[in-house]
């Protein structure tokens, strides 16, 4: 049993026992959420049956090497004959046996076809390789997709953590105005305006929350896991220390590894097969025959014999389309043209696929820098805050600085979280171009 379907067991034994309301949650990792949904993705599935209908078409291709042999039996009721003269005059009845039978064998090998067969065998092996390709493409677009749900809810729940400190300190604030206030130092005006701050607080929480749960459903229902499953982030994701490699690995690696590029270069190779299809069309066929008949009576003669008659002859039969003299050069001018607009399509998918690269290249390395700016910000912003605080106590400064302040606390703790967070996304985003995902 693969390590997927028991944690999927696990999973589902778990709920089952704490009962069918139970909400448990479960920290999985991105390599968990990758296994599952190579397990349990519906569209990858999809894939798989087109991977296995494409092995089939080789085999159906690969027919043609195989003899054809055609057997036939038949028996029939024969009426009476009229023989006349060429003038349709002097007409007299003759006899015939009235029980007809006819039993023929016949096995034809292809010798010679132009490479007909040759060449339609090897169009469904890329067949194949082009629907193995997509598949690829598809888990790289389906791990891509769920690395920026995951990621998206690990900033949910971080978000909700920061949101939970400032909450706290709000209510810490108000008590402390409150006494402010019952002793005369503060207005009744400030202990409201840090209870507006405060239920503006628990409404954007609760938005989160909402989020979260949203999105936390959406891959449960992506990955196969029961719907009652709390999905918690690996916290030790942001711990990992992602490489910084040179712009020039990512071309390369996305120059060899890039499903748009296998796609392309692979609807190229399909291209010339079918240039020579059509060439092949302008070619003889030459193929063995056997074939053994055993009729009666014999009818060739009058009056007719009531015999069996058993005969058999092998030799080489070879045929010509006279029409493909004419025909065939429009399927060939298709083919060639068909060919000459993939190679341009290869052309512009390499271009594409390098211009994605350099630039989302440029955003990861931009990420690294984003953090260094924001977590400057953050210490600006505790300093800033410890100050304001202070100044608010001794009556220096008003509530609304005050608020001011833990508005940009909070502001700068939520965009350096999610600038982290940010890093591993652009580097997923990369490997995903790069085709390395």
């Amino acid at each position: 049993m693969s390590k997927v379907r028991l944690l999927i067991i696990v999973l589902y034994a778990s709920l089952w026992a704490k009962g069918s309301y139970a909400q448990e949650s479960y920290v999985l990792t991105l390599e968990q959420i990758f296994a599952l949904a190579d397990e349990n993705s519906k569209a990858l599935k999809i894939e798989d049956a087109a991977v296995i209908e494409a092995q089939q078409s080789v085999k159906v291709a690969k027919n043609g090497y195989l003899p054809d042999i055609d057997i036939s039996l038949s028996a029939s009721y024969l009426g009476n004959g009229t023989l006349m003269d060429r003038d349709f005059s002097n007409g007299q009845n003759i006899k015939m046996p009235h029980f007809g039978n006819n039993f023929a064998v016949q096995a034809t090998q292809l010798i010679y076809g132009g490479g007909t067969v040759s060449n339609s065998v090897a169009m469904a092996k890329l067949g194949e390789e082009m629907a193995s390709v997509n598949r690829e493409a598809t888990r790289s677009r389906i791990r891509f997709m769920l690395t920026g749900f995951y990621l998206d809810l690990y900033k949910l729940h971080n978000a909700i953590k920061v949101y939970d400190r400032n909450i706290e300190l709000a209510k810490v604030i108000i008590e402390d105005t409150k006494a402010r206030n019952a002793a005369g130092v503060a207005l009744k005006n400030d202990v409201t305006r840090y209870e507006l701050q405060l239920k503006n607080l628990e409404l954007a929480r609760r938005r989160i929350e909402n989020s979260k749960d949203i999105l936390n459903y959406d891959l449960t229902k992506m990955l196969g896991l029961p719907a009652e499953t709390k999905i918690q982030p690996d916290t030790t994701l942001l711990e990992r220390a992602l490489p910084i490699e040179e712009i020039t690995y990512w071309q390369r690696t996305a120059q060899s590894n890039a499903p748009s590029l296998k796609q392309s270069a692979l609807a190229v190779e399909m291209g010339e097969y079918a240039e020579r299809l059509a060439r092949a069309e302008c070619r003889p066929t030459i193929t063995l025959i056997a074939a053994n008949h055993f009729d009666g009576p014999i009818t060739i003669e009058v009056p007719v014999i009531n015999k069996n008659f058993n005969c058999w002859h092998v030799g080489i039969a070879a045929s010509f389309k006279l029409s493909s003299l004419y025909k065939a050069n429009k399927s060939i001018k298709q083919a060639q043209y068909h060919t000459m607009l993939s190679r341009r399509r290869q052309d512009d998918a390499l271009e594409q696929i390098s211009l994605t690269v350099q630039s989302d290249y440029t955003r990861y390395m931009e990420a690294f820098d984003e953090i260094a700016t924001l977590e400057k910000s953050l210490q600006l912003a505790k300093e800033n805050y410890c100050i304001v605080e202070n100044r608010y106590r001794n009556d220096i400064v008003l509530v609304s600085d005050m608020l001011d302040a833990s508005n940009q606390l909070l502001d700068a703790e939520l965009q350096l979280v999610n600038a982290r967070i940010n890093v591993i996304f652009n580097y997923y985003k990369l490997k995903n171009t790069s085709g390395n995902l």
